[in-house]
């Protein structure tokens, strides 16, 4: 080892910044995104570029991947606190973990001096300067002279090589540790480079290679011209080019970055910010071809071509010949094709990222054989499922570190290899088809991070966990273990995560013994516990390093105490989605690092504690869902200056600040829905100028929306302003995604809307006029839209012809307006259409046949129309995705044609109140989605959940979360005949059976008794006769029923349920026995009584009396004399539509009931 050279290793604990655009060697501007500061203030960063610092005894350092800040302020005489941006500057410094001999040297105080110093066992002295000149930077200087061990990457190894720093790398003093626990080298935590340097000048680039990098330029697409600075010309030094690193002694190129950095595996999950800074590098990617130039870059030994988009290409055969590679990075560019087996002869190559391409499957692994220096391997989402020789071929790679095979469709163990990763520290399998934990696993003692996350274990958690004594991360989510959690003995975890599984164990028991954990996510299981016994058992040990809880979505219950103060390093805290009651403590506000708290979804109750006010780095608070109640104030708020998300929806809060209250937050989000924030429209909004999601729903808001708000919106890509009583007319809609301005009194046209748009919801309200302009004028800008609801409104003229040019469109809602005229054929050129809603209009016509291109139909309402013709059979051949078919109270006629028994989806067939005819088709019994108890909720669009109005029970409902749970078949009200098929009852899943008031004969069969899932049952106003089957005592989910007026005769079958109906459900029979009043005779059948009837019925049963006719004609005639203005007269129907079967039940009872002594009827 050199102990005469000075080592410059930057540790990038944080990201490098400068704000003088002079101190750059180099510099490429574009706007790379945002920066967030200690104090979670945001920078705009500008570019990204090259600085130069001189350190002590003439030492110069290049610092590459420095961050361009215009708008920060650094003084370096008076330290990191007067870093500025938006606002006063705190920066907490990692420096360097476990460093030497497991040794630990952590300071994680803050920074006042221009210097600081920590002492390490076995190493010299390290001395991290900061903020030369005016970067804003850390920088840690080794002066090697006693130095004996350096823990480093493999990678920095090659680069201490490349600089000539080193004469001895490989004494066996040496001891290299690559990619340690969170995938990072601790040494190099977030590194994105390091320098070496010492002092001697640069030396320029060589020609030839300059050229081979201009022709490898050419070859690619760069639209953001982000290697603007690869420029020809005599005197351009090709080692200051972007991306370009050179070995400042030799200036042969040597390294090409030319990657997008990716976020790291096993942060903190799913807490979206752990505590160290990140920057987001959001420059377009690059593209094109690899040109064979870099062949003649002779002396490359780094390639990084990550995440960039190279449209689906073959990885170039000629990347095998670069023999001085060490390490080659294709991850995440999109190539595409077989993996080249010529990769195989970079037999130098120590780190190989082929992972998250689109690469075909690969039917074996052995040209990784080829690479016996290779420590890091990823090939995820490689097809492996017939490379049967990976482990056989992984197994042999002795120097092997690293191994990640996520996604890779891999089975259980190929083969019964003898495993022997002597040098594996960390193994990622996630993502796969293992069905069980292969047992040569248990024999890794040196892993320290497993990843077995998203296969297809079940069962009990092997108890060979126990003996890997080195994991510090274990990821075993999204798979079926169920038992307790036999891992205790991993006393060295930091990481746990065990979601989405089954487990019920003892979770306390374990957790009491895994006291160096920092992350623990045990959400989505089936934990049954109260929240202080586990919170309890967390604080018996000393977790000052404590970072993350998730117990989100669990059974637990009891009540919040304040034990939750004692983890004081919490960050992220989730409980959501438990049955935790209670009052949210008080001391919450103790926990003074959190920043992202969900107790959303319980039932916790009582007032928003005020001291949540005192949580300064909160960025996320979640209390939605609960049953909090009572007044929130400014004092809430008052010191939560960097919550960027309030989500606090369904609760009983109220929130009336002062007018002249300014939010100390800029949050992106605000859902404050159910609240009590009107009725003037919430002021303090306006400040909100980086709000892109705002729900204010419900929230007794009246009056005309201010214009600034309109202002404001232009940015949100959600707003949700539904059930309020906000009114006036609307010109323009700004937003990007979803808009809700539903159930409010808004009139005038239809507004304009943002060309971004996908969900509009502005039904019930009272906008007017025509569609066309809406539509046709502006369809080339609606082109994007998928959700169209503009249901009860007051439109009226006939629906446009210009739906073509809605070409996304998945859902229409036009129900309840003023619309006539027949639909148009272009909208069966809706392609991705899947609900279509024309109820209650006045559309007239037949049905155009091009609906039959719309395949992905699941609901078409066209209820209370005035369509004619007959029901198309076209129906049951195109429209097989059916879920829901309503064509109620329309003017079809004709028979129901037989191929609707194909639609095999359907689960609500409403057909009711037409001119039907003919026969009910015995096929509907094969209506498999009736003819099985199993259900399913029906979810539409982007999490929008589709609804559908169904009358069942006499009455109209709307359904939507439970739409899948209901299964309906109405054929009332129309001229059907025949008997009723005995095969309707194998429909077992079938929950609703309406065939009323039509002029079916025959008896009931027996097996409508096997329905078992039979809510309501209506057969009245036929012409049935015979007894009630015996088999109906077993319908024990039977809630209405209604036999009445047939010709039914004998006792009524003994039942809980068919006792318990009142005696209008039996009324107009011949019945006996309770609830009727009438006894049966001893043989328990009623005399030879007739009840009336055509003479040509006389075959089937008794005829129906004459003045049982007349009275009842009488009555039918004088109801709807009343009853039929409400079919001329607009706003009368609309009044009364909904209560019209409540009146008519009632005045058929009334009638029933009273003039039961005047035609001798029993029951």
């Amino acid at each position: 080892m050199d102990t005469n050279s000075n080592w410059c290793l930057d540790s990038a604990s944080t990201t490098h910044i400068c704000y003088q655009k002079d101190c750059f060697d180099l510099l490429q501007e574009w706007v790379v995104g945002n920066l967030t500061l200690g104090n979670k203030s945001i920078v705009k960063v500008m570019g990204l570029g090259v600085v130069k610092i001189k350190m002590f005894d003439g030492v110069v350092c290049s610092l590459g991947g420095v961050a361009y800040v215009p708008k920060m302020q650094c003084e370096a005489s008076k330290g990191w606190e007067q870093c500025t941006g938006d606002g006063s500057y705190q920066s907490e410094i990692l420096f360097v973990e476990e460093v030497m001999k497991g040794s630990h040297g952590v300071d994680d105080g803050e920074m006042t001096k221009n210097l600081a110093c920590n002492e390490l066992e076995g190493s010299s002295r390290i001395e991290c300067w900061t903020m030369l000149d005016s970067v804003c930077a850390i920088v840690v200087i080794i002066k090697a002279n006693d130095l004996e061990s350096l823990i480093l990457g493999e990678l920095f190894k090659v680069s201490l090589k490349k600089a000539g720093l080193s004469k001895n790398l490989d004494n066996p003093a040496m001891k290299f540790w690559h990619q340690g626990v969170g995938g990072q080298s601790p040494i190099m935590q977030g590194a994105t480079s390091i320098s070496f340097c010492d002092g001697k000048s640069n030396v320029l680039c060589i020609e030839s290679e300059r050229q081979a990098l201009l022709k490898f330029k050419h070859d690619l697409i760069d639209h953001s011209n982000s290697l603007s600075s690869w420029v020809e010309g005599d005197q351009e030094d090709c080692c200051r080019w972007v991306g370009v690193l050179c070995d400042n002694r030799t200036g042969h190129v040597y390294e090409l970055q030319l990657g997008l950095l990716s976020s790291s595996p096993h942060e903190p999950k799913p807490a979206p910010d752990h505590p160290k800074w990140i920057v987001a590098y959001d420059r377009p990617k690059l593209g094109g071809k690899i040109n064979p130039s870099l062949l003649d870059l002779k002396h490359l030994s780094f390639l990084d071509l990550s995440n960039n988009d190279f449209g689906g290409i073959q990885i170039p055969e000629f990347i095998g010949s670069l023999k001085s590679l060490t390490y080659l990075n294709l991850s995440g560019a999109n190539f595409g094709g077989a993996i080249p087996h010529q990769l195989g002869n970079l037999s130098k190559l120590h780190y190989l990222d082929l992972g998250h391409n689109s690469l075909s499957e690969a039917k074996t692994l052995q040209w990784v054989s080829g690479l016996p220096s290779l420590q890091y391997l990823d090939l995820s989402q490689v097809d492996l499922s017939k490379a049967t020789d990976w482990l056989q071929v992984t197994n042999k790679l002795p120097y092997l570190v690293e191994l990640h095979l996520s996604d890779c469709n891999l089975n259980n163990d190929p083969s019964p290899v003898s495993v022997n990763y002597s040098s594996l520290t960390v193994l990622d399998l996630s993502m796969n088809m293992l069905s069980s934990v292969p047992m040569s696993m248990f024999s890794l003692r040196s892993l320290v991070s497993l990843d077995l996350s998203d296969n297809s274990f079940e069962g009990p958690i092997p108890g060979g966990f126990q003996n890997m004594s080195s994991l510090k991360v274990l990821d075993l989510s999204q798979n079926s273990f169920n038992s307790s959690i036999p891992i205790g003995n991993l006393s060295s975890l930091t990481y746990l995560d065990l979601s989405e599984n089954r487990v019920e164990g003892i979770v306390p028991k374990f957790l009491e013994s895994l006291c160096n954990l920092r992350v623990i996510d045990l959400s989505s299981n089936e934990i049954r516990h109260e929240v202080s016994e586990i919170i309890q058992s967390l604080t018996k040990c000393n977790l000052n390093r404590f970072e993350s809880l998730n117990l989100a979505s669990n059974k637990l219950s009891g009540h919040l105490t304040d034990q939750l103060r004692q983890l004081k390093s919490l960050v992220y805290l989730s409980l959501r989605g438990n049955s935790i009651s209670g009052l949210i403590p008080f001391s919450i506000g103790k926990l003074s690092s959190l920043k992202f708290l969900d107790v959303s979804e319980n039932q916790l109750n009582g007032s928003l504690p005020q001291s949540l006010g005192q949580l300064g780095d909160l960025e996320s608070l979640d209390v939605g869902v609960n049953m909090l109640e009572g007044n929130v104030s400014e004092m809430h708020f008052s010191n939560l200056t960097r919550l960027r998300l309030l989500r606090a929806s369904n609760n009983m809060l109220t929130f009336k600040p002062n007018s002249s209250w300014i939010p100390p937050f800029f949050s992106e989000g605000i859902e404050l829905g159910n609240w009590h924030l009107g009725p003037q429209f919430p002021q303090w909004l306006q400040f909100q100028k980086n709000l892109l999601v705002l729900d204010i729903s419900d929230a007794r808001i009246s009056g005309v929306i201010p214009t600034w708000f309109w202002d404001l919106s232009t940015q949100f890509v959600h707003l949700n302003l539904s059930h309020n009583q906000l009114v006036g007319g609307i010109s323009y809609l700004p937003g990007s995604f979803l808009v809700d301005l539903s159930s409010n009194q808004f009139n005038g046209r239809l507004p304009r809307v943002s060309s971004y748009l996908r969900f509009l919801f502005l039904s019930k309200n009272l906008f007017s006029g025509p569609l066309y302009d809406f539509v046709c004028n502006f369809s080339t800008k609606l082109q994007p839209l998928t959700i169209l609801d503009i249901g009860s409104n007051l439109l009226f003229g006939e629906i446009p012809h210009c739906w073509e040019n809605l070409p996304y469109l998945e859902l229409l809602n036009l129900e309840n307006n003023n619309l006539t005229g027949k639909i148009p054929r272009s909208l069966g050129f809706l392609g991705h259409i899947r609900s279509l809603n024309f109820r209650n209009n006045s559309l007239f016509g037949e049905l155009p046949s091009t609906l039959q291109h719309s395949v992905h139909l699941s609901i078409l309402d066209l209820s209370a129309n005035q369509f004619t013709g007959s029901i198309p059979a076209w129906m049951g051949d195109k429209l097989s995705q059916l879920v829901v078919l309503n064509l109620r109270s329309n003017n079809f006629r004709g028979n129901i044609p037989h191929k609707i028994c194909a639609l095999h989806s359907v689960q609500i067939l409403d057909l009711a109140s037409n001119n039907i005819s003919g026969a009910i088709p015995k096929c509907l019994s094969n209506l498999s989605a009736m003819a099985t108890k199993s259900k399913t909720q029906i979810v539409g669009m982007n999490g929008y959940i589709l609804d559908a109005r169904v009358v069942t029970k006499g009455r109209e409902d709307d359904y939507s979360t439970i739409l899948g749970l209901v299964t309906s078949i109405d054929l009332s009200a129309n001229n059907l005949t025949g008997e009723i098929s005995k095969d309707l009852g194998n429909l077992i899943g079938l929950r609703s059976l309406n065939l009323s008031g039509n002029l079916l004969t025959g008896k009931i069969p027996e097996n409508i008794g096997n329905m078992e899932s039979l809510e309501s049952l209506d057969l009245s106003m036929n012409r049935l006769y015979g007894e009630i089957p015996s088999s109906f005592s077993g319908l024990n989910f039977l809630n209405h029923l209604n036999l009445s007026y047939n010709n039914l005769t004998g006792q009524i079958p003994s039942s809980t349920q068919l006792q318990s109906f009142e005696m209008f459900s039996y009324i107009g029979n011949h019945l006996c026995g309770p609830p009727v009043t009438k006894n049966c005779s001893a043989n328990g059948v009623t005399p030879n009584v007739t009840n009336g009837g055509s003479s040509e019925g006389s075959d089937h049963g008794p005829k129906v009396n004459g003045l049982y006719v007349s009275i009842g004609l009488g009555f039918v005639m004088g109801f709807w004399g009343v009853v039929a203005p409400l079919f001329f007269i607009r706003s009368w129907r609309l009044a009364y539509y909904q209560k019209l079967d409540d009146v008519g039940r009632k005045l058929y009872v009334f009638w029933a009931t009273t003039g039961r002594s005047s035609f001798g009827c029993v029951g």
